[in-house]
């Protein structure tokens, strides 16, 4: 039996210390110094394994959560990114080095571009935790994000418990940050042009805002200190800002507004032009979660990673990479909402309600329509709107395609749009004929689509990681973010002609049985916690497939997180099971008043291939380690 089968097998098995198989990775250490570290060498600490891609919001919010557990116990807790990448581009060791000094991670990460750990471990989804104890063994497995309080009450037991065995080591970190680099911007995000013709760049990891003159060098000034925080007025912060937007006058204070999406804030702010001044519009610097209110007071309602927004059909819309979501804001009356997209991760059109979106990042309004680059899928698609308040029975907000075809699809082709293929796309432009660039941020290259004719081609190559583009006369001036620079191209009149190139996720497929799967999600509640059922079924499964045709039975939503689902006899033999499971937890004390109470979440997609030889269940671990078969296997 192959290591992984092996690891998987001990770790369903009841009661079995299972030893974390080491950690390798071609791609070699970052932020260690150039040392390869080991599981040995960190024996008697409490180690947890992030198993990340830097394409994925969810990761980054556990890089978010995962700070302050780092400092709160830095002398026993070793965290250890295990960078396992989705897209081609990510396998790129030069561009791992820039996400991690991109993102701000303070810890040794391993570049695993092969997924060698991430098969070690069994691992199905990004991102996935893994807490190993002192000695070496598994203790805890949690798939998505918001599992940090649990892990924190599971490290504060091991530390109680390995000081009294003895086998607690306290010590230093091994994270060792990089030489800083002197440069104006450092992985810019979003530009816009100002009425005075400067442009305005969201400096995102240094967490402020820098007016450059028309040329795109030289600097007139900065807007905020940057340091990483979440304060108004005149000195302001921000935390890795994004999206920009010009508001009409009186939108929001100040007599020249620019909307801004801070994006690690959860926050829409307000920067009035002439003072440098900053008003916070919409969040609360919290994080939504399931069950949190979907519309209400700006300031009174979370958001979860907001990383566009653009003025259209008299609102400031928002692109809500956090939720797969496009929410509103109103300036008339100071609320927002969501007004597009059911938070489940994918590429589905229709009714602006029902649509599904995966990871939105770029607006553009033009022509009656909002374009938006919907990263995962690597997407281009387009919301057009409903009619007003006394319309709305009659026609609702839709959502269309125009490039893209799911999760798994990608690559770099021209041609007519249901042929193309973009990788992870970060932003999107109106052009002044009426078509869109794309900022192709994962091909380096920036792209047109044409509404009129259906085509996509190649305006410009050789960019890096491109994720936004502004027009400025017959010249578009493009961000490029691992560039550290903006570059201003003349448009022009033909396309470059590029090499088609189409890619699918290279993960490996789970084999099961044709018939009947048993879909088992596991979780367990955190310790001292319970299921919350106050207000009924406590966790939710919904189950789709790719393509449609995998599934005979066992599709659709349901509450239970066990789910029998039936392969079809005559569907293909391959394909992606889309799973996405929801769980809330409540502190199990009576004598609490007021419960602290926790939602856990994540989609799945799994490669399957149908074959006489493979499982009839198939286990996704969401919180906890599976119990669900015995096993007599010993550990290797």
């Amino acid at each position: 039996m192959a290591a992984a089968a092996v690891w998987l097998a001990l770790l369903m098995a009841k009661r079995a210390r299972v030893r974390a198989p080491e950690l390798v990775g071609r791609g070699g250490w970052l932020n260690t110094g150039g040392a390869e570290l080991s599981l040995a060498a960190l024996r008697g600490r409490v180690v947890i394994l992030d198993f990340w891609t830097f394409c994925c919001i969810n990761c980054l919010h556990v890089m978010d959560e995962l700070r302050e557990l780092e400092e709160k116990h830095r002398d026993t807790v070793v965290v250890v990114g295990v960078h396992s990448p989705k897209f081609v581009h990510e396998a790129e060791h030069a561009a791992v080095v820039d996400a991690v000094e991109r993102y701000g991670v303070h810890h040794p990460v391993l570049d695993d571009p092969e997924l060698a750990t991430w098969k070690q471990y069994a691992v199905r989804a990004w991102p996935t935790l893994v807490v190993i104890d002192p000695e070496g063994y598994v203790v805890a497995q949690h798939a998505g994000e918001g599992h940090v309080h649990a892990i924190e009450r599971l490290v504060a037991e091991l530390e109680a418990e390995h000081a009294a065995k003895g086998t607690l080591r306290r010590g230093d970190t091994p994270y060792l940050p990089p030489e800083p680099v002197a440069t104006h911007l450092r992985f810019p995000g979003k530009a816009l042009r100002l009425p005075s013709g400067n442009l305005l760049v969201s400096d995102t990891t240094r967490h402020r805002l820098v007016e450059l003159e028309p040329d795109g060098e030289t600097v007139v000034r900065t807007i905020g200190t940057g340091e990483r925080g979440f304060v108004d007025g005149a000195a302001p912060r921000f935390n890795e800002p994004q999206g920009l937007a010009l508001l009409p006058p009186g939108a929001a204070r100040g007599a020249e507004p620019v909307a801004v999406a801070d994006t690690v804030n959860h926050a829409v702010r307000a920067v009035d032009l002439a003072t440098g001044s900053v008003t916070t519009l919409a969040g609360t610097g919290r994080q939504w979660w399931q069950g949190s209110p979907v519309s209400g007071p700006g300031r009174d309602v979370a958001l979860s990673s907001p990383w566009d927004v653009a003025w259209f059909d008299g609102l400031l819309w928002i692109a809500m990479a956090g939720v797969h979501q496009l929410w509103t804001y109103d300036p008339e009356t100071g609320t927002v909402r969501a007004a597009a997209g059911t938070t489940n991760e994918g590429l589905l059109d229709g009714p602006a309600d029902e649509a599904w979106f995966a990871q939105p990042s770029g607006l553009a309004a033009a022509d009656g329509r909002l374009w938006i680059a919907d990263s995962e899928t690597s997407a281009l698609r387009w919301l057009e709107p409903g009619g007003g308040p006394e319309q709305r029975q009659e026609r609702r907000a839709r959502v269309h395609t125009a490039v893209g075809t799911g999760l798994f699809d990608f690559g770099h082709r021209d041609g007519p749009a249901g042929e193309a293929l973009l990788q992870h796309p970060l932003g999107v432009t109106a052009l002044p004929d009426g078509s869109v660039a794309v900022s192709d941020t994962y091909n380096h290259a920036l792209r047109r689509y044409d509404p009129a004719t259906g085509e996509v081609t190649t305006l410009a190559t050789d960019l890096r990681e491109p994720s936004d583009a502004v027009v400025d006369g017959d010249e578009i001036v493009v961000v490029e973010s691992a560039r550290h620079r903006l570059t201003r191209l003349r448009l022009p009149e033909e396309a470059v002609r590029v090499p088609p190139v189409a890619h699918r996720t290279q993960r490996a497929a789970t084999d099961v049985a044709p018939g009947t799967l048993s879909l088992d999600v596991v979780f367990r509640p955190p310790p001292g916690q319970k299921l919350d059922t106050r207000y009924g079924p406590a966790t939710r499964l919904l189950v789709s497939a790719t393509p449609p045709s995998l599934l005979a039975a066992g599709e659709g939503p349901g509450t239970d997180l066990t789910r029998e689902v039936a392969l079809s006899p005559d569907g293909p033999a391959e394909g992606v099971l889309h799973v996405s499971a929801m769980a809330a937890s409540c502190d199990d004390d009576p004598s609490v008043e007021y419960p602290a109470c926790h939602v856990h979440q994540q989609d799945w997609g799994v490669p399957i291939r149908v074959t006489e030889s493979g499982a009839r269940r198939l286990p996704l671990i969401l919180a906890g380690l599976d119990e669900g078969e015995e096993k007599e296997e010993e550990v290797p």
